[in-house]
């Protein structure tokens, strides 16, 4: 099924969990629309957080369009990196929101990818108990997964995203444009974002992957643009359904258990978060097989979708399995202890279930490179 070459109009995906609603806008140029911006929660002042890699590049166009809106429009520039997303970065934006006399009729503005995303939304939900932020996301990885949802967080060097906040963005706006700076590595890694929602939700976007990888890694404008709408469109449904992860929300998290402990065993910004949710794909299809979900054709055809994406399919050496069992009992699907993981037991359907050690450890034996 080749992809076309032109860009699609704008479109809208709306976001509805019976208490918040917001839509999320995708296209081309949306920085500079004034549409993109009309709507939004007044306020007298208005706080851009980004990082030192993406302000420069589109800060001043975002400052620009919010000019007419409001009074004062601040900026912050974090350091970027996954490393980052800590305590000492977050106090960084509450000091600036201190320095400018910020109360509560503030708006923060999320503009960058999902690091930037995650602590500027728990910023918003901490500050003053409480104040409204939009999600400006710019990197293929934040626009399909990470901006939408509410989830905000930092990370613990213990655990990912232990501490945080569900705080729904008033709204999220999808520039496709800015993928156009997007570095290849951190494409790939977004590209398992989109991969995930193939097999956990919809087996007919799973074959739609596969017959467009090339043309998403190319970054072609109507392939990225299907992606990130049919994403979004899965997200808001589970979303909508289950906002706090109480069930199925869980299924979001397919390869990310796995994921999390390579990011946590190897220290955060080793691997991208992309690159980690990859290979825990190929690890938790691996599971599915080894627990009688799936047959071994369906694990291969996600470890060679994975492979085509140039994402890792061999985990890294963390030390022995009990250690890779240690770090992925810090994750908050697990419950009394016990590891839970999302599995698919068939195409485009999942679940969340425990695992029996000796089975993990099986399959940890199997897919882990050796040590260099």
């Amino acid at each position: 099924m080749p992809a076309a070459t032109a860009s699609p109009p704008a479109a809208t995906v709306v976001v509805d969990t019976g208490h918040t609603r917001y839509d999320i806008r995708i296209g081309e140029g949306l920085l500079d629309e004034p549409a993109s911006w009309q709507g939004l929660p007044r306020a007298a002042r208005a706080l851009i957080v980004s990082n030192t890699a993406v302000a420069p590049l589109y800060a001043a166009r975002l400052r620009t369009a919010l000019g007419g809106a409001y009074a004062a429009v601040g900026l912050i520039e974090l350091p970027d990196g996954e490393a980052h997303k800590d305590w000492p970065a977050l106090n960084l934006i509450f000091d600036r929101l201190l320095a400018d006399g910020a109360d509560r009729d503030t708006v923060l503005f999320a503009l960058g990818g999902g690091v930037v995303g995650d602590i500027c939304g728990f910023a918003a939900a901490c500050w003053m108990r409480g104040v409204p932020f939009v999600q400006v996301p710019t990197t293929l990885l934040a626009q399909v997964d990470s901006s939408v949802g509410g989830k905000t967080a930092i990370n613990h060097p213990g655990g990912k995203n232990m501490i945080g906040a569900f705080w729904q963005p008033a709204r999220v706006v999808c520039d496709l444009s800015t993928l156009a700076t997007l570095p290849d590595r951190e494409l790939r890694a977004g590209l398992a974002e989109v991969i995930k929602y193939g097999p956990i939700a919809d087996a007919a976007f799973l074959d739609w992957i596969e017959a467009n990888l090339d043309a998403l890694l190319a970054r072609d404008p109507a392939a990225l643009a299907h992606a990130v709408r049919r994403s979004c469109e899965i997200k808001a449904a589970v979303v909508g359904q289950d906002e706090r992860e109480a069930g199925l929300r869980a299924i979001l998290n397919f390869g990310h258990t796995f994921g999390h402990a390579i990011e946590a065993g190897l220290g955060f910004g080793t691997w991208l978060h992309g690159e980690a949710v990859g290979c825990g794909m190929v690890l938790a299809a691996a599971l599915s097989q080894r627990l009688g979900l799936v047959d071994a054709a369906f694990a291969a055809r996600i470890e060679r979708l994975v492979a085509r994406a140039r994402l890792p399919v061999q985990a890294p050496d963390l030390g022995p399995p009990d250690r890779w069992l240690e770090l992925m009992r810090v994750d908050k699907k697990a419950q009394a202890g016990q590891i839970r993981f999302v599995l698919i037991d068939a195409p485009g359907h999942a679940l969340l279930r425990p695992a029996p050690d000796d089975a993990v450890r099986a399959v940890l034996a199997a897919h882990t490179a050796p040590a260099a």
